[in-house]
């Protein structure tokens, strides 16, 4: 039986002792209704209330806004003879949830009286959005003012500042709360949130100092590190943490296996690759999900083992998803494999016919190789299919006068005729594919058609070292 269920049959044994005209116990009724997310019943118990007070209006107040309901969510507050800080609050909070920053602020400046939540909501808020900047200065106003920021504030700053890669700011914060807890050492759930923003704004060192000096550790200290050192390329780091882990007394979770498999891959660690995976099986009997067999493929891959890749897709447990496709194509291309390349391919597509990106990337690979006419097949199967891909932001700038190549002759001939000054990719690459085709050019190891400026460049120089 859910809470719903449950809260009726509380109030029903009310109703039997006779006890719902009581004020009190019609105002708990009301939160109780509320919150279940049953408004109907607790807007019928408020408007049977000779004398709603503060409590009554804040429950419904709130039971809207939780339910999402941000219009008569205000509407109440509107009405609202006696606003309580509950209100107050819990408007800011809906008001900031949504996006709608300006409103939340301006609630914010009129409540008579504020609490850590207030701060927090309006904090929490700025952060959404992206406004840093905002939320520390609300951080330093509400310290000024003599209100202590709690746990709930300095994460969200740091998550923020983990985010936007806010290093200085993170390095403010982290002053800040040593000098609070220099009596008693950081929290566990301070100090994850100190290593989590370290790594993510790529300072390791003060992520392992900070990792040092925390008095108890939990899985989520463990990841934070592991992963991090695996991120920023520090495989050995990132294998010893993960050794330490496992022979201490903190058990590794699905996080911690994604981690320290990410970490092989990086390190191109192949045959322990494969002992964490079966480690993770065996002794902790935790399942591989998609994320695991994930990072099984990129190894395989980023060491050129793609029929083993291949294979160890067929074995998986669960359906693979675009991501390992796309792994496996993009080794196909730096491997010339245009058998498996198609293979992965077919399976892309199977799952995605309009990912545009998916054709370009074979179409690429036919290129890389010099196969020209599968990549010529690629490209009209995309208009064929009607998937257009994007062309990207190119401004005329770059091209100093109006271009058209002519291909009647073996040589390409340059004049004011534009067909391609323009921000259309594709033209660029159907140029380029047909000049390939009548062999003027083969040596293009690495080229790609998505970089529009490379492309033309390459053709413009190609031009003018043969021909001026």
């Amino acid at each position: 039986m859910g809470a719903g269920g449950t809260g009726a049959q509380v109030h029903a044994h009310v109703v039997k002792a006779g006890c719902e005209p009581d004020a009190f116990v019609r105002n708990a009724l009301i939160g109780m209704h509320a919150s279940c997310g049953d408004l109907e019943v607790a807007a019928a118990l408020f408007d049977s209330g000779a004398r709603r007070d503060a409590v009554a209006w804040s429950a419904m107040i709130s039971g809207c806004a939780r339910r999402g309901d941000i219009c008569a969510a205000r509407e109440l507050f509107d009405e609202s003879p006696v606003k309580d800080l509950v209100s107050w609050n819990v408007m800011i909070t809906a008001y900031a949830k949504r996006g709608e920053i300006a409103m939340a602020r301006e609630l914010f400046d009129q409540v008579p009286e504020r609490d850590v939540v207030s701060w927090n909501s309006m904090i929490s808020g700025y952060v959404r959005c992206g406004s840093l900047r905002h939320a520390m200065e609300l951080f330093e106003e509400m310290q000024g003012m003599g209100e202590k920021p709690d746990t709930v504030t300095v994460l969200s700053l740091l998550s923020a500042c983990a985010d936007s890669g806010a290093l200085d700011v993170g390095r403010r914060l982290h002053s800040y709360l040593s000098e609070r807890f220099s009596r008693t050492g950081l929290t566990t759930i301070l100090g994850n949130a100190l290593i989590d923003m370290y790594a993510k704004c790529g300072s390791m060192k003060s992520a392992h100092e900070v990792f040092c000096s925390m008095r108890d550790k939990d899985v989520s200290t463990w990841n934070s590190i592991i992963g991090g050192n695996a991120l920023h390329g520090h495989v050995n780091e990132s294998i010893d943490m993960f050794e330490k882990m496992h022979k201490g007394n903190v058990k590794p979770d699905e996080i911690t296996f994604v981690a320290v498999l990410v970490a092989c891959s990086h390190g191109g660690m192949v045959d322990r690759g494969h002992k964490y995976f079966n480690l993770m099986q065996q002794q902790y009997r935790i399942e591989p999900n998609i994320k695991h067999y994930g990072c099984m493929v990129d190894i395989l891959s980023r060491a050129g083992l793609l029929k083993e890749a291949f294979e160890f897709i067929d074995t998986m447990k669960v359906e693979p998803n675009s991501v390992i496709w796309r792994t496996l194509l993009g080794a196909c291309r730096i491997h010339g494999e245009i058998e498996l390349a198609e293979h992965a391919n077919r399976e892309l597509l199977k799952a995605r016919s309009d990912a545009s990106g998916d054709y370009v990337l074979l179409s690429n690979i036919y290129a890389s190789v010099g196969e020209w006419l599968g990549s010529e097949k690629m490209r009209n199967l995309m208009d064929d299919t009607g998937v257009n891909k994007e062309a990207a932001a190119v401004s005329r700038n770059w091209i100093p006068w109006p271009v058209h190549l002519s291909m009647k002759s073996k040589r390409p001939s340059i004049t004011s005729h534009a067909i391609i000054g323009s921000n259309h990719a594709r033209d660029i690459a159907d140029v380029f594919t047909e000049m390939q085709l009548k062999g003027h050019f083969n040596d293009v190891d690495g080229f790609s058609f998505d970089n529009p400026l490379g492309c033309w460049s390459f053709i413009l120089s190609w031009t003018h070292e043969q021909w001026n």
